[in-house]
């Protein structure tokens, strides 16, 4: 990378249901170079808050996201994954702005960051302004598996996003080896 390009994370999210399998490819990915671990969603509805720990314990000098996909009760669901060991905690753009403050205040208590889910927003890049402007940490531009099967394209929503705010930009959603360097050009600072 040239000029003032900082290198990407990369992101690897644990969407399956086993914590014993979801620890191994962890241990893999962190061996690969992953920079942050995801504790998916579904892995957290699986095992709970577990999870979370279970990871931090095995890889503590990793970043540790939990993909809480809080839309609701912001200040406690961040509370729980800061305490389970979580550096991260993901939340749904959704969400009333009051949960999203509340969020944000239990994350500058604990020590945490807050990214922001755009899955399912209406009007994505009217809302990463708003999110912005509120202080969250990252944005997350999310093309969910139904939404790609529809043909919803994720570097086209991407660019779409990464020129409207200057927090950086996460990406999800189908994203392989091809699409990854080509999210990265396009200015994610994080893929998943």
């Amino acid at each position: 990378y040239g000029g003032d390009h900082i290198k990407p994370i990369l992101q690897v999210a644990l969407d399956l249901l086993d914590l014993d399998r979801a620890v191994q490819i962890a241990l893999e990915a962190a061996k690969g170079g992953a920079d942050w671990i995801e504790a998916g969603t579904p892995l957290i509805k699986s095992e709970g808050m577990n999870a979370v720990r279970e990871l931090k314990n095995t890889l503590p000098g990793k970043t540790i996201l939990a993909d809480m996909k809080t839309v609701d009760t912001g200040a406690l669901e961040l509370e729980m994954a800061a305490k389970a060991g979580a550096n991260v905690v993901a939340i749904l753009a959704a969400s009333d702005d009051s949960t999203i403050e509340d969020a944000l205040r239990a994350a500058r208590q604990y020590g945490v960051e807050v990214l922001v889910d755009l899955l399912g927003t209406p009007d994505p890049v009217a809302r990463s302004k708003e999110l912005e402007a509120l202080g969250v940490n990252y944005i997350c531009v999310h093309v969910g598996i139904d939404q790609q099967m529809t043909g919803r394209d994720t570097i086209n929503f991407l660019n779409q996003i990464v020129d409207e705010v200057k927090i950086p930009v996460a990406v999800a959603g189908g994203i392989n080896a091809d699409t990854a360097a080509e999210a990265v050009s396009s200015g994610a600072s994080i893929v998943i």
